[in-house]
Protein backbone atom coordinates (compact mmCIF):
# COMPACT_ATOMS: atom_id res chain seq x y z
CA UNK A 1 0.00 0.00 0.00
CA UNK A 2 2.66 2.18 0.77
CA UNK A 3 4.29 1.64 -2.46
CA UNK A 4 1.43 2.44 -4.34
CA UNK A 5 0.59 5.68 -2.60
CA UNK A 6 4.45 6.77 -3.09
CA UNK A 7 3.65 5.53 -6.99
CA UNK A 8 0.42 7.88 -7.31
CA UNK A 9 1.86 10.65 -5.22
CA UNK A 10 4.75 10.74 -7.73
CA UNK A 11 2.84 10.26 -10.64
CA UNK A 12 0.51 13.67 -9.25
CA UNK A 13 3.39 15.55 -8.62
CA UNK A 14 4.86 15.27 -12.43
CA UNK A 15 1.02 15.49 -13.79
CA UNK A 16 0.97 19.15 -12.17
CA UNK A 17 4.41 19.93 -12.86
CA UNK A 18 3.83 23.47 -14.54
CA UNK A 19 5.51 23.70 -18.29
CA UNK A 20 8.70 26.24 -18.41
CA UNK A 21 8.05 29.82 -18.46
CA UNK A 22 8.99 30.95 -21.87
CA UNK A 23 9.50 34.74 -20.26
CA UNK A 24 12.15 32.94 -17.60
CA UNK A 25 13.86 30.90 -20.57
CA UNK A 26 14.64 33.93 -22.63
CA UNK A 27 15.50 36.04 -19.06
CA UNK A 28 18.27 33.22 -18.60
CA UNK A 29 19.43 33.56 -22.49
CA UNK A 30 19.88 37.23 -22.40
CA UNK A 31 21.92 36.90 -19.57
CA UNK A 32 23.93 34.29 -20.55
CA UNK A 33 24.58 36.46 -23.89
CA UNK A 34 25.87 39.49 -21.79
CA UNK A 35 22.80 41.08 -23.66
CA UNK A 36 21.99 43.53 -20.70
CA UNK A 37 24.86 44.89 -21.67
CA UNK A 38 23.78 46.95 -25.19
CA UNK A 39 22.49 49.04 -22.46
CA UNK A 40 25.16 52.00 -22.48
CA UNK A 41 27.56 50.66 -24.76
CA UNK A 42 28.13 51.61 -28.27
CA UNK A 43 28.87 48.55 -30.56
CA UNK A 44 30.10 49.12 -33.90
CA UNK A 45 30.71 46.21 -36.48
CA UNK A 46 30.51 45.42 -40.25
CA UNK A 47 28.40 43.14 -42.44
CA UNK A 48 28.61 42.65 -46.10
CA UNK A 49 30.86 45.62 -46.94
CA UNK A 50 28.62 48.71 -44.47
CA UNK A 51 29.60 49.56 -41.00
CA UNK A 52 26.97 49.52 -38.14
CA UNK A 53 26.40 50.75 -35.26
CA UNK A 54 24.23 50.02 -32.59
CA UNK A 55 23.98 52.88 -29.02
CA UNK A 56 21.73 51.89 -26.46
CA UNK A 57 20.95 53.93 -23.28
CA UNK A 58 17.69 54.29 -20.91
CA UNK A 59 15.71 52.14 -23.35
CA UNK A 60 16.41 54.18 -26.46
CA UNK A 61 18.62 53.58 -29.63
CA UNK A 62 20.71 54.76 -32.08
CA UNK A 63 21.06 52.60 -35.20
CA UNK A 64 23.64 54.08 -37.89
CA UNK A 65 24.28 52.35 -41.08
CA UNK A 66 27.14 53.82 -43.24
CA UNK A 67 28.62 52.70 -46.48
CA UNK A 68 30.31 54.29 -49.56
CA UNK A 69 28.25 54.16 -52.96
CA UNK A 70 31.55 54.91 -55.04
CA UNK A 71 34.77 56.27 -54.87
CA UNK A 72 33.30 59.56 -53.75
CA UNK A 73 29.88 58.94 -52.31
CA UNK A 74 29.63 58.56 -48.50
CA UNK A 75 26.00 57.43 -47.31
CA UNK A 76 24.63 57.18 -43.95
CA UNK A 77 21.28 56.21 -42.64
CA UNK A 78 20.29 56.92 -38.85
CA UNK A 79 16.96 55.68 -37.06
CA UNK A 80 16.42 56.79 -33.76
CA UNK A 81 13.82 54.62 -31.91
CA UNK A 82 10.54 54.42 -33.60
CA UNK A 83 11.17 58.02 -35.84
CA UNK A 84 11.62 57.93 -39.66
CA UNK A 85 14.73 57.08 -40.67
CA UNK A 86 17.20 59.91 -42.20
CA UNK A 87 19.46 59.61 -45.00
CA UNK A 88 22.41 61.20 -45.73
CA UNK A 89 25.09 61.19 -48.24
CA UNK A 90 28.28 62.76 -48.27
CA UNK A 91 26.56 65.06 -45.30
CA UNK A 92 23.69 65.83 -47.05
CA UNK A 93 20.11 65.16 -45.81
CA UNK A 94 18.34 63.82 -48.58
CA UNK A 95 14.53 63.81 -48.98
CA UNK A 96 13.35 60.77 -49.25
CA UNK A 97 9.66 58.91 -50.16
CA UNK A 98 7.40 57.39 -47.71
CA UNK A 99 7.80 53.83 -49.40
CA UNK A 100 11.85 54.34 -49.17
CA UNK A 101 12.21 55.37 -46.04
CA UNK A 102 10.39 52.44 -44.59
CA UNK A 103 12.56 50.20 -47.12
CA UNK A 104 15.66 51.55 -45.51
CA UNK A 105 14.17 51.19 -41.91
CA UNK A 106 13.36 47.27 -42.64
CA UNK A 107 16.60 46.68 -43.95
CA UNK A 108 18.61 48.10 -41.05
CA UNK A 109 16.20 46.76 -38.45
CA UNK A 110 16.73 43.07 -39.94
CA UNK A 111 20.27 43.43 -39.36
CA UNK A 112 20.55 45.03 -36.24
CA UNK A 113 17.95 42.38 -34.51
CA UNK A 114 19.86 39.65 -35.81
CA UNK A 115 22.94 40.59 -34.67
CA UNK A 116 21.71 41.52 -31.07
CA UNK A 117 19.78 38.60 -30.11
CA UNK A 118 18.80 37.21 -27.76
CA UNK A 119 18.36 40.99 -26.44
CA UNK A 120 15.19 42.53 -27.54
CA UNK A 121 13.60 39.47 -26.97
CA UNK A 122 11.82 41.34 -24.21
CA UNK A 123 10.71 44.33 -26.16
CA UNK A 124 6.81 45.44 -25.42
CA UNK A 125 5.97 44.41 -28.63
CA UNK A 126 7.20 40.23 -28.32
CA UNK A 127 4.46 37.51 -27.61
CA UNK A 128 6.61 34.61 -26.27
CA UNK A 129 5.16 30.88 -26.49
CA UNK A 130 6.84 28.04 -24.70
CA UNK A 131 7.03 24.58 -27.58
CA UNK A 132 9.05 21.72 -25.26
CA UNK A 133 12.04 20.56 -25.45
CA UNK A 134 14.51 18.96 -28.39
CA UNK A 135 17.40 16.98 -28.40
CA UNK A 136 20.15 18.34 -31.25
CA UNK A 137 23.48 17.07 -32.02
CA UNK A 138 22.92 15.09 -28.78
CA UNK A 139 22.41 18.70 -26.23
CA UNK A 140 18.89 18.98 -25.55
CA UNK A 141 17.28 22.66 -26.11
CA UNK A 142 14.10 24.66 -24.91
CA UNK A 143 12.23 25.99 -27.84
CA UNK A 144 10.28 29.14 -27.62
CA UNK A 145 8.46 30.51 -30.26
CA UNK A 146 7.83 34.53 -30.75
CA UNK A 147 5.20 35.82 -32.19
CA UNK A 148 4.65 40.25 -32.42
CA UNK A 149 1.86 42.11 -31.40
CA UNK A 150 0.87 44.68 -33.77
CA UNK A 151 0.87 47.52 -32.36
CA UNK A 152 4.84 48.54 -31.88
CA UNK A 153 5.36 45.43 -33.03
CA UNK A 154 7.17 46.84 -37.07
CA UNK A 155 6.17 46.20 -40.92
CA UNK A 156 6.78 42.74 -40.24
CA UNK A 157 4.55 42.11 -37.20
CA UNK A 158 3.39 38.73 -39.01
CA UNK A 159 6.72 36.75 -38.67
CA UNK A 160 7.23 34.01 -36.42
CA UNK A 161 10.48 33.02 -34.57
CA UNK A 162 11.50 30.22 -33.47
CA UNK A 163 14.63 29.80 -30.81
CA UNK A 164 16.49 26.47 -29.81
CA UNK A 165 18.08 27.57 -26.16
CA UNK A 166 20.74 25.27 -25.37
CA UNK A 167 19.52 23.99 -21.80
CA UNK A 168 22.88 23.64 -20.19
CA UNK A 169 24.52 26.68 -21.11
CA UNK A 170 21.30 28.73 -21.85
CA UNK A 171 22.94 30.11 -25.21
CA UNK A 172 20.86 30.43 -28.45
CA UNK A 173 22.43 27.46 -30.74
CA UNK A 174 19.75 27.79 -33.80
CA UNK A 175 16.44 29.86 -34.71
CA UNK A 176 14.10 29.95 -37.47
CA UNK A 177 12.01 32.14 -38.98
CA UNK A 178 8.72 32.11 -41.24
CA UNK A 179 8.28 35.93 -43.40
CA UNK A 180 5.76 36.95 -45.66
CA UNK A 181 7.64 39.76 -47.65
CA UNK A 182 8.73 38.64 -51.32
CA UNK A 183 6.65 35.89 -51.33
CA UNK A 184 7.70 35.00 -47.96
CA UNK A 185 9.44 31.23 -46.97
CA UNK A 186 10.91 30.47 -43.89
CA UNK A 187 14.73 29.91 -42.95
CA UNK A 188 16.77 28.27 -40.42
CA UNK A 189 19.97 29.56 -38.79
CA UNK A 190 22.44 27.45 -36.90
CA UNK A 191 25.24 29.56 -34.47
CA UNK A 192 29.18 29.36 -35.45
CA UNK A 193 31.66 31.20 -34.87
CA UNK A 194 30.62 32.61 -31.43
CA UNK A 195 33.35 35.12 -29.42
CA UNK A 196 32.81 37.00 -26.05
CA UNK A 197 33.96 40.94 -26.56
CA UNK A 198 33.95 42.93 -23.03
CA UNK A 199 31.71 40.37 -21.79
CA UNK A 200 29.01 40.19 -24.70
CA UNK A 201 28.65 37.46 -26.47
CA UNK A 202 28.40 37.68 -30.32
CA UNK A 203 27.94 35.25 -33.34
CA UNK A 204 27.53 34.53 -36.74
CA UNK A 205 25.10 32.15 -38.78
CA UNK A 206 24.90 29.84 -41.07
CA UNK A 207 21.73 30.28 -43.39
CA UNK A 208 19.25 27.23 -44.24
CA UNK A 209 16.39 26.79 -46.30
CA UNK A 210 14.11 23.74 -46.44
CA UNK A 211 13.95 22.01 -49.89
CA UNK A 212 10.44 21.34 -49.21
CA UNK A 213 7.96 24.21 -49.10
CA UNK A 214 5.62 22.47 -46.80
CA UNK A 215 7.52 22.40 -43.83
CA UNK A 216 6.21 24.92 -41.01
CA UNK A 217 8.79 26.81 -38.89
CA UNK A 218 8.48 25.04 -35.87
CA UNK A 219 9.51 21.59 -37.65
CA UNK A 220 12.83 22.53 -39.10
CA UNK A 221 14.88 21.16 -36.45
CA UNK A 222 13.39 17.78 -37.24
CA UNK A 223 14.55 19.14 -40.85
CA UNK A 224 18.08 20.01 -39.87
CA UNK A 225 18.75 16.89 -37.86
CA UNK A 226 17.53 14.55 -41.17
CA UNK A 227 19.95 16.73 -43.43
CA UNK A 228 17.49 18.27 -45.24
CA UNK A 229 18.10 21.77 -45.06
CA UNK A 230 19.94 23.72 -47.93
CA UNK A 231 22.60 26.08 -47.15
CA UNK A 232 21.87 29.57 -48.51
CA UNK A 233 24.94 31.59 -47.27
CA UNK A 234 26.86 32.68 -43.83
CA UNK A 235 25.63 35.59 -41.94
CA UNK A 236 29.50 36.97 -41.12
CA UNK A 237 29.56 39.89 -38.52
CA UNK A 238 33.30 41.12 -38.31
CA UNK A 239 35.47 43.92 -36.69
CA UNK A 240 33.58 43.76 -33.62
CA UNK A 241 34.08 46.48 -31.28
CA UNK A 242 32.45 47.40 -27.79
CA UNK A 243 32.83 50.67 -26.21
Amino acid sequence: MKKLLFIFLSISAFACTPSKKPQKIIDQTIAAHGGQLFEGRTVTFDFRDKHYLVQRKKGSYTYIRAFEQDSVTQVKDVLVNSTELERYINDTLQVLSDEMKVKYANSVNSVLYFFQLPYGLNDPAVVKKYLGQKVINKHLYDKVRVTFKQDNGGEDFEDVFVYWINVETGLLDYLAYSYLTDGGGVRFRQAVNRRTIEGMVFQDYINFKPARKDVEVQDLDQAFIEASLIELSQIENENIAVR
